[in-house]
């Protein structure tokens, strides 16, 4: 109990705070950098990555797969909007995207949703960027695409385009979305898919249906990707609150079985 007073009442509001946040995202923004430096890098698709630079699109990548595509999004200096919740953990993943040369509009599907989708559409019709989202984000289901980028397609008529990258050499966080780390050295391929556009007159269920064909998509450009290396397949359906429930038996299981 009084490990979580401590957390709840003093590490939380210090690591929300600006200046340690900026303390954080400065030197992690670097590592990264160093990491795409020495990594081997094949891009697939780049035509499309160059063609939608500065043009209206939706960047549609994995929670669990953005740290080389932001530098990569980096190096071809696209004038891009970083999608990101107002949680502690979003503006800090903010100002490390900052350093990559993204902007962020900050809501979530579960607070400020309206806000960011009229943000969002605002940017896109404005033309001359575009949006970066984890559709599976900030709590998962893992590898689930959500609404949003979806309404941003259907409301704007900018393209969804699913990113997504893999590596030879690569550690999976013991997080609900396996974030994948690439460790320097490695032989890396990022794939940029095919633009997708989704009907403004499209109607539900239609809608739905939609979704689950462009979810099925992403999915298979990442399992696609994971096979060349034989990595551990990533679970789908998996929420950060079931992810931290299952931690928590195999804890105490371990403490009985001791």
């Amino acid at each position: 109990m009084a490990r979580s007073k401590f957390r709840k009442y003093i590490l939380d509001p210090f690591l929300g705070l600006n200046f340690i946040q900026w303390c954080f995202a400065v030197p992690v923004s670097i590592i990264m950098w160093l990491v795409f430096a020495t990594c081997c890098t094949h891009v697939r698709n780049k035509s499309v990555l160059k063609e939608y630079r500065n043009k209206p699109a939706v960047f549609v990548i994995w929670h669990g797969r953005s740290m080389l595509p932001s530098a990569v999004m980096g190096w071809y200096r696209m004038r891009s909007y970083v999608v990101t919740s107002n949680h502690k953990d979003g503006r800090l993943m903010a100002k490390i995207q900052r350093m990559f040369g993204a902007r962020a509009i900050y809501g979530s599907s579960t607070s400020g949703a309206l806000s960011l989708l009229r943000q969002g559409v605002r940017l896109l019709n404005k033309g001359g960027c575009c949006l970066v989202i984890s559709p599976d984000g900030p709590g998962g289901p893992s590898l689930c695409l959500q609404d949003g980028a979806m309404f941003f397609a259907k409301m704007t008529g900018a393209p969804i385009i699913p990113v997504c990258f893999t590596a030879s050499h690569a550690w999976f966080q013991k997080r609900w979305d396996r974030y994948l780390v690439a460790l320097p050295f490695s032989k890396v391929i990022m794939d940029v898919g095919d633009p997708i556009f989704v009907k403004s007159e499209v109607k539900t269920p239609e809608f739905e249906q939609e979704r689950k064909k462009i979810e099925k998509i992403c999915v298979k450009q990442l399992r696609d990707l994971d096979k060349i290396f034989n990595l551990m397949q990533v679970e789908q359906g998996l929420t950060a609150s079931e992810f931290k429930r299952q931690m928590r038996e195999a804890k105490k299981l371990k403490k009985g079985v001791k």
